[in-house]
């Protein structure tokens, strides 16, 4: 992965960047404060697996009963709120579901995950969407921290 690149990026830039996640349960936020120096570009991350957790940290209920919580909506509801709350210049969404049905949520699509990032910045969002292939959860988590380090390290090349 590329997270190294990524926090060398946002080191410098002199910026941070804060999580919001779901389905992956912190494989990214993991992935991040892997490599030395994420200290510095790391303000805060949440696992908000479940719904009302969604909503304390600021995703607007109407917005998950309109749209579902596994939807692009929510997962920009998400990343804009996480960089709001903890005052980064990146915030990152992740919502989606691996496999199994959710006893909580029934609408949405199996395998697929939603991921936003958002530049506070630019006042810019980049939104993205994939399927996981395997039965293996952390595999799934794996891949989506993959694909999210990929995109921000793109997204702060200097």
């Amino acid at each position: 992965m590329k997270t190294d690149i990524v926090i060398k990026n946002l080191t410098d830039k002199k910026m941070t960047i804060s999580t919001m996640e779901s389905c992956t349960g912190g494989a990214l936020v993991s992935e991040i404060t892997r490599v030395p120096g994420a200290s510095v570009i790391l303000k805060y991350s949440a696992v908000t697996y479940a719904n009302e957790f969604k909503v304390k940290m600021g995703v607007p209920k109407e917005v998950i009963d309109k749209y579902t919580v596994y939807s692009p909506e929510v997962a920009r509801e998400m990343a804009y709120h996480i960089s709001d709350f903890a005052g980064s210049d990146y915030g990152v969404g992740i919502t989606g579901k691996f496999n199994k049905e959710d006893p909580y949520n029934k609408t949405g699509e199996n395998d697929k995950v939603y991921i936003s990032i958002y530049d506070k910045n630019k006042n810019v969002y980049t939104d993205l969407s994939t399927y996981v292939t395997s039965d293996d959860r952390r595999i799934c988590k794996d891949e989506v921290a993959s694909l999210v380090i990929d995109k921000l390290a793109e997204l702060t090349e200097i």
